[in-house]
């Protein structure tokens, strides 16, 4: 059931990736980035990580997004123009991200027979809940880097107010 689930959810976050690079408008490419970030939380669900499946939906499939679709439609972008692209990344790009996939794959391959095969909530089935040792981390020893996230958000949301104002 967990196999299929990632399977499931696993292509459709790479089909949308992919949907969300190939639109030529922006809203449609927001559009395709929820069911990216959607589908991100159902695989977060899946390995056991509740708090960080509904974070995803929250945070970032709800706030953000929102933040995306506004400000694209406060600057009432329309569709994109096609340019010729860099010469450079034509050529370095294919056989980067050829590089980087096999080394990406070589490093799941030495992982999977080093660990073997271990159940992906075999980790939880402690008495400590995810949700407890999540928390605990982020007041404790993460609160300054949450605090200073937070304040920068505020800062960001003060600079969209004042670039949207307009002069009477």
């Amino acid at each position: 059931m967990q196999l299929a689930l990632f399977t499931i959810f696993g292509l459709l976050a790479v089909v949308a990736a992919i949907n969300m690079l190939a639109q030529k408008h922006p809203i449609n490419s927001a559009l395709s980035l929820v069911v990216v970030m959607m589908s991100l939380a159902v695989l977060y669900f899946s390995l056991g990580a509740e708090f960080l499946a509904a974070a995803q939906v929250v945070v970032y499939s709800g706030a953000v997004m929102v933040l995306f679709v506004f400000v694209i439609m406060l600057l009432n972008a329309g569709e994109e123009e096609q340019t010729e692209g860099s010469r450079v990344a034509a050529i370095a790009g294919f056989p980067g991200a050829a590089a980087v996939l096999c080394l990406l794959t070589f490093l799941f391959l030495r992982e999977k027979k080093n660990l073997g095969y271990v159940h992906a909530g075999a980790a939880l089935s402690g008495v400590i809940s995810n949700i407890t040792e999540i928390s605990h981390q982020l007041f404790t020893s993460l609160l300054l880097p949450f605090e200073v996230t937070s304040i920068l958000v505020l800062v960001a949301i003060l600079g969209a107010v004042v670039l949207a104002r307009k002069e009477l």
